[in-house]
């Protein structure tokens, strides 16, 4: 495997073209600009519009934590490296600070102008300090006197007091005073408690103030004695990517630790502020956390709109979002007169196929885990685990699996970016519970999702196979669009034991029959599919392609579909994020068209399709992305059982005829919202409508 590791980090060629391919990060701001169409679309439930707004601001900060922290990384070591169509660092950074500029005023002007006032006409009332009525304000001056005066620290900016330390995504207060005594002017720094709710409600009316008004209402009891001259927020963003060098680390959790503490004290990568504050403040935090004018976005307030998350969440108001629904329960679940289902007889009977939100997560996969840890007759259990839920029921499950003595083997990838410290903390439970916990291959993230039962029947030993396209988190499992496959399959069995093997032992096994794996061979294979494809055709065949998927941005893969297209493939992609490929372009991807679906859901699934009249089909966690090739350990499964390829081939052919979440891309590297047409369709409608029976 060190091998293999040292092949990926050399690299490869990659083409600079424009006309070949859109650029990454640019097609990324699309994408959240499709998100910040929800948010504007009349259509949506108002509450359910703040929400997106949230997920826009959400998006958008971890584009910067990441994609631009990269990008100013480049361009400050002088690093030679062009984008996949030939831009360099600093030519990508002036072009993300234009459309940054643009999509972020929208954004706050739509709940500035939009998104509030609707908000107020259904008694959900946003409003300033000097809008509140006497009484109001009276009360509210007691909760800051109770509830947060204790919590606040003043920092002054001066010679004897250093500039402090700004952390990253905080909202902050920057206050400029004068001593009536001596004339002299101070400026000082206010954090906002980031632990207490943002916008804090009047006991009456439920009038929602953010808690940056509240404190700088007060601030004569922050500073007596003192003449407030002007106060303003601001919000620093800071590179929050890991360096990691775990090639050199004794204790891979250890070094992850120091590193996450290092990473607070990185370089600001962007700085909002309060449009009104004056040029001195500006110039003096610029100056401070040593940003230039490219890094800076001055946005009418209120800053940090992810936080509408928090209303959304807490506001008991059904009539304002989304109708609720219950996932369904497979059919062939269905519980005996007892109450029961045994879901290893099930499997042994046949494949399920589940679909999640409108399957439910809690009845099969967490079923088939907590199952498991339950059967006497089960002996072990493997598992990865990327991301998962707070109060994790999956976790539970193998405490209790590993207390009655069975061997629970866990993959933890304490490197999933913004879940490290939650990932260290649940190795240590588990590790603690008597689990074999193992942190996956050096220089590769573990991001394949996979769960193996071993479990002893009169015939002998038997294996029982999960194989998901979604992190095992029932909470993102009732919000993100994805499928799984339970199976008895024997070869599926066998290939996931030898995978596992691979990941925590020294196995060197690289070919498998029911399953690809990355950076093993996942970008070969699939390629080699492409061709098949394209060969099909060319000998005058039909043959198709469908790829469903989050991301596609690898040349080698967007080549091999170019000429698929012109060798006579008709092509269908399904992309929700990124996408460097140009359909449409004559002599280059004349049959190949793009849509992306957005909508209440998170469209997260990956589905390949290969061929027209008996295709081969794949379901798994690899985006066409170069981390997803080259630098982390990826699973997809081919799916053999006539009923869940039929689903499969049915889920496809809905979402290609949705008109009403539906945008396409055109040559030029534009997003167009589809007609809705006379007889609208919604892929995602549809599938509730079925759910709800």
């Amino acid at each position: 495997m060190a091998r293999l590791v040292a092949e990926v980090r050399a690299g490869r060629e990659r083409p600079h073209d424009a006309q070949r391919y859109l650029n990454r990060e640019l097609s990324w701001l699309d994408f959240n600009e499709r998100v910040l169409a929800l948010a504007e679309d009349a259509a949506t439930p108002i509450l359910e519009r703040a929400k997106f707004l949230a997920i826009f601001g959400a998006n958008l900060d971890e584009f910067f934590q990441v994609r631009v922290a990269g990008l100013m990384r480049q361009e400050a070591a002088g690093v030679n490296v062009r984008s996949e169509d030939g831009l360099t660092a600093s030519e990508q950074l002036c072009r993300i600070a234009i459309r940054v500029s643009d999509l972020a005023e929208r954004h706050a002007l739509l709940f500035g102008r939009v998104v509030r006032p609707r908000l107020a006409r259904e008694s959900v009332r946003f409003a300033r300090w000097r809008q509140l009525a006497p009484e109001a304000q009276a009360e509210l001056r007691s909760t800051f006197v109770e509830h947060v005066f204790p919590v606040l620290t003043p920092l002054a900016v001066d010679p004897g007091h250093p500039f402090p330390y700004i952390s990253d995504l905080s909202l902050n207060l920057a206050v400029m005073l004068r001593d009536p005594a001596s004339g002299r002017q101070h400026s000082a720094r206010i954090k906002v408690p980031p632990l207490l709710p943002r916008f804090v409600a009047t006991a009456d009316e439920g009038i929602l103030v953010p808690l940056e008004e509240l404190i700088a209402a007060n601030l004569s009891l922050l500073f007596p004695g003192m003449t407030t001259l002007e106060q303003h927020t601001f919000r620093v963003t800071r590179n929050a990517d890991l360096e990691l060098d775990d090639d050199e680390a004794d204790d891979l959790l250890e070094a992850l630790e120091e590193e996450l503490r290092r990473r607070r004290l990185a370089p600001a990568v962007r700085l909002e502020v309060d449009r009104r504050m004056s040029r001195n403040v500006l110039a003096l935090l610029m100056r401070e956390l040593q940003v230039t004018d490219r890094e800076v976005y001055r946005l009418p307030g209120p800053l940090g709109l992810a936080d509408l998350w928090q209303i959304h969440a807490a506001l008991d108001r059904p009539d304002l979002k989304y109708q609720p629904f219950s996932p369904a329960t497979p059919a062939r679940l269905t519980p005996d007169e007892d109450g029961n289902v045994d879901l290893f007889r099930v499997l042994r009977e046949g494949d399920l196929l589940v679909h999640h939100p409108y399957d439910s997560f809690g009845t099969t996969v967490q079923a088939f885990i907590e199952q498991a840890a339950a059967d006497p007759s089960v002996l072990a259990i493997k598992q990865t685990l990327y991301r998962t839920s707070g109060e994790s029921p999956i976790v539970d499950a193998l405490v209790s699996a590993a207390a009655a003595g069975k061997q629970v083997v866990v993959l933890v990838e304490i490197k999933a970016r913004f879940d490290e410290q939650n990932n260290i903390t649940w190795a240590r439970t588990l590790e603690r519970a008597g689990c074999h916990v193992v942190y996956g291959l050096v220089g590769l993230k573990t991001h394949c999702k996979l769960c193996l039962v071993v479990r002893q029947e009169p015939g002998g030993l038997r294996r029982y196979v999960h194989v998901g396209t979604g992190n095992y988190n029932p909470t993102t499992a009732r919000i993100y669009e994805d499928l799984g496959l339970l199976t008895a399959n024997e070869g599926l069995g066998e290939d996931v034991s030898h995978l596992f093997n691979l990941l925590t032992g020294h196995s060197r096994r690289s070919d498998y029959d029911s399953i690809i794996v990355a950076p093993l061979n996942l970008r070969r294979r699939v390629i080699e599919l492409i061709r098949r494809e394209a060969a099909a055709a060319a000998a005058g065949d039909a043959a198709r392609i469908v790829m469903k998927l989050n991301s596609l941005v690898d040349e080698a893969v967007i080549d091999a579909l170019y000429e698929a297209s012109e060798a006579g493939v008709e092509i269908e992609i399904l992309v929700r994020g990124s996408c460097s490929l140009r359909p449409g372009v004559a002599g280059q991807s004349t049959r190949i068209r793009v849509r992306s679906i957005l909508g209440r859901f998170l469209e997260h699934s990956r589905v390949y399709l290969f061929g027209a009249e008996d295709p081969q089909i794949w379901i798994g966690s690899a985006d066409m992305m170069h981390r997803n090739l080259d630098r982390r350990v990826e699973a997809i499964v081919r799916v053999d059982d006539p009923t869940s390829r039929e689903r499969l081939r049915a889920i496809l052919d809905l979402a290609l005829t949705d008109t009403v979440g539906t945008w396409t891309l055109d040559a030029e590297g534009a997003w167009h919202r589809a007609p809705a047409g006379r007889h609208p369709v919604s892929v995602q409608a549809t599938l509730l409508a079925r759910a709800r029976g």
